[in-house]
Parts: C-alpha cells; sequence; structure tokens
C-alpha cells in the first residue's frame, strides 16, 4: 500500500513532504527581511550611539574651553577694573625684587603723556639715611595737613628697624636697602633705589633727596608750589677745573664720557618724573662710573648724576641744588649747626644763599634754597618751639 503524501511514515523516512517544503519556502524571505531588519536596526543604533558619545564629548572639551575662556576674561577684567590694579601704588614698600627687575619695573613708562584718570601729583621726598631720623618731629609738623601732596621713601642702613607710630607719615616706608658707603658707587645705587621704588607710584611727579640732617627752610605749600611750578629741576652740574673737579676724571671712560663732558655737583636733588626714568634705565654711563670712579681719586655722589644728567638732558636742569650747605669751614664734610646757632636770621639767610640771589624760572629771586644742611640731632626741641617763627608751620 503506498503511503499517503505528507504521513508520518514519510517523515520517518527523513523524507520533507513537498507540502511542508512549499510553506517553508514560503516563510523564507519573510525571515531574511526580519533578520536583515533587526541588523540594519541595530547597525542604526550603534551608529546613533556613537554620533551621540562624540557629540557629547566634544560638547564637554568646548564647554570646557569656553568655561576656561569665561574665566580668563572675567580675571582679566577683574585685574584691569578701571585701571585700578594698574595705578595703585604698592600697599606695602617691602618687597623681593632684586635692583636689576625693580630698575626694570620702575623704567616701565607710558608714552602717552595725558593721564587717562584724575591724578593729583606728589612729590616723593626720599630719606638717606644711616639709621633714626632725629628731626622727625620736625618734619611731620611741616607734612601735616598735605596727606594727598606728599609720599616718604626711606633707605637705611640693612637691619635697622624704624620705631614710628603708626600715626607717623614715616610709618612703614622703609624700603629694602642695602649697604651704602659715602664716596662710593653704592650710594648711587641707593639713591637710584630711592627712586625706581618711588617710580612705581605714579602719583609721584617731582623726587627729591634729602639726608637725616637735613630741614625744610619753608612751609609745605611754599616748597610744593616752588617745585611744582618750575620748568627745571634742581641740580648742580659745574665743570669744575682743578683736582677735585676734572682733576678726578679717568681716561677710561672715553667714548661714552669725555673730560669736557665731566661735571660736579651736590648730591641733593630735585628731580622731575622723566629725569627719575633716565636716572633710574641709565645702563650707559653706569657702568663706566662703576669701573672706573673709585674712593679717593673720585666720588660718584658728586660726579655721577651730574655728569650723566648733563650729557642727556641738560636743557631741563636748573643747575644748582636746593639744599643749603655751609662749605666755608673746609675739610671733606660740610658745617654742622646746632641750637644755639640756629636763629631766625640765619634761617632768613640760608633762604637766600651767599649771593642772596637766584634765577628761578628766568627770573631773579631770593628764595633760593628749600632745604638746609647738617643739621645737629639734639636741635630738635629747639626747631619745634620755634617752628612757626622760623619756617612758617
Amino acid at each position: 500500500m503506498q503511503p499517503k503524501v505528507g504521513s508520518f511514515s514519510s517523515l520517518e523516512e527523513g523524507q520533507i513532504p513537498l507540502k511542508m517544503m512549499h510553506q517553508y519556502n514560503k516563510h523564507l524571505p519573510l525571515r531574511l527581511l526580519l533578520l536583515f531588519l533587526l541588523l540594519g536596526v541595530g547597525l542604526l543604533f550603534l551608529y546613533i550611539s556613537m554620533y551621540t558619545y562624540r557629540y557629547i564629548n566634544i560638547h564637554n572639551v568646548a564647554s570646557s574651553i569656553a568655561a576656561t575662556r569665561i574665566q580668563t576674561h572675567h580675571g582679566c577684567v577683574q585685574e584691569t577694573k578701571g585701571l585700578e590694579s594698574w595705578i595703585r601704588p604698592p600697599s606695602r614698600l617691602l618687597h623681593a625684587m632684586n635692583d636689576t627687575e625693580l630698575f626694570w619695573r620702575a623704567s616701565v613708562v607710558p608714552m602717552i603723556d595725558k593721564y587717562p584718570f584724575e591724578r593729583t601729583p606728589n612729590i616723593a621726598f626720599m630719606f638717606l639715611t644711616r639709621g633714626p631720623l632725629p628731626l622727625a618731629p620736625l618734619w611731620e609738623r611741616f607734612f601735616k595737613g598735605n596727606e594727598r601732596l606728599y609720599s616718604i621713601y626711606i633707605h637705611s642702613s640693612p637691619g635697622y628697624d624704624p620705631k614710628f607710630k603708626p600715626s607717623s607719615p614715616f610709618y612703614g616706608r622703609q624700603i629694602p636697602s642695602q649697604v651704602a658707603e659715602w664716596g662710593r658707587m653704592n650710594m648711587c645705587d641707593a639713591e637710584r633705589r630711592l627712586l625706581a621704588n618711588a617710580l612705581l607710584d605714579f602719583s609721584n611727579e617731582w623726587f627729591v633727596l634729602v639726608s637725616e640732617a637735613c630741614i625744610p627752610l619753608h612751609n609745605f605749600t611754599n616748597i610744593y608750589t616752588y617745585i611744582s611750578q618750575s620748568h627745571f629741576s634742581f641740580l648742580g652740574a659745574f665743570d669744575e677745573d682743578g683736582p677735585y673737579g676734572r682733576g678726578r676724571y679717568n681716561e677710561g671712560m672715553v667714548p661714552e664720557v669725555k673730560l669736557s663732558d665731566w661735571r660736579k655737583g651736590s648730591q641733593w636733588f630735585e628731580l622731575s618724573r622723566k629725569l627719575a626714568v633716565e636716572v633710574v634705565q641709565d645702563s650707559l654711563y653706569y657702568p663706566k662710573f662703576e669701573q672706573f670712579c673709585r674712593p679717593h681719586a673720585c666720588y660718584g655722589d658728586e660726579h655721577y648724576l651730574p655728569t650723566m644728567l648733563t650729557l642727556r638732558s641738560p636743557h631741563l636742569l636748573a643747575n644748582r641744588t636746593l639744599t643749603w650747605v655751609d662749605w666755608s669751614r673746609g675739610g671733606p664734610h660740610p658745617a654742622s649747626y646746632d641750637a644755639g646757632e640756629l636763629t631766625e636770621t640765619f634761617f632768613k639767610d640760608a633762604a637766600g644763599g651767599a649771593q642772596g640771589s637766584c634765577l628761578y624760572n628766568g627770573q631773579t629771586t631770593n628764595v633760593c634754597f628749600l632745604f638746609a644742611r647738617k643739621i645737629a640731632a639734639t636741635a630738635v626741641d629747639h626747631l619745634l618751639e620755634n617752628s612757626f617763627k622760623f619756617f612758617g608751620f
């Protein structure tokens, strides 16, 4: 008997019935289509995942860069807010800069003359001392009430710790100092150090060098007016013959400094801001003086600035000092005066000088000196008792 098509016996024999084969062939394309569809969906999901990861990563990096730029931008805005951080003087005069760094920093000056902010020009009083300021009580009375018109800088022997009260204008005004010896170039280093520190304050327009033995001969208003209205800076610079003038010149200074350029003058000066910058940034003449101007043969504090500034800016010099000194008694140092010699007549004569007159902005005047030295420390009480009669303050 022939088995029926599609019976179980045919399966047992390993044969696929025609009907089942037809059904299998009929569903095969659908399965393949489903397989390809699932594969396509998987690939699409993989692509989307990779793209999303890449986008998120790029977005995070961009956000990080943007945040950094924003922080930097805000940092710049914070630093340059209204020019305040650029023009504000140092809150503390003690710093860690060496002379090279300090002179470089002080030499950075704006090239536009007009200041883009309200500025009250100050006089920087620079005290070059060995230690204490015994005449400080007189200076404190002189400065009182004029706080917006002056600043103070003190260069003393290293290690000296001044004991000024917090209420004193001298409190906290000591700059980083080094050894300064009379007759040596390190005395000029101290002067340049004072100028450089004072230049860091844009308010300082005029720079006056005084010592612990100096006193003012007039009240603050008169001195401020005299200095601020002058067309010139006050520094003596003379071509002096003889052993104490040209006799101190060394031919090793050629070609920067010739004998005809050699000048002599008082150590105590008043300089404009322009000339103060020239002194601090000088790298042409200073090395020559450091090498060839040696003690006993040459004294740097009497020759360096008069010679250098005569070479650089002779048209800006009044060619005289504002500090009266008495050399009439002879010797290497000027005369010193104590209380018994300090009278109203003495100070009147000192203000006019030996000649009694001088030139000020091209006109003759009987006010030639604004300061005097050397005044003994023991005279301070006498000066305080008579300050209004002697000086007008």
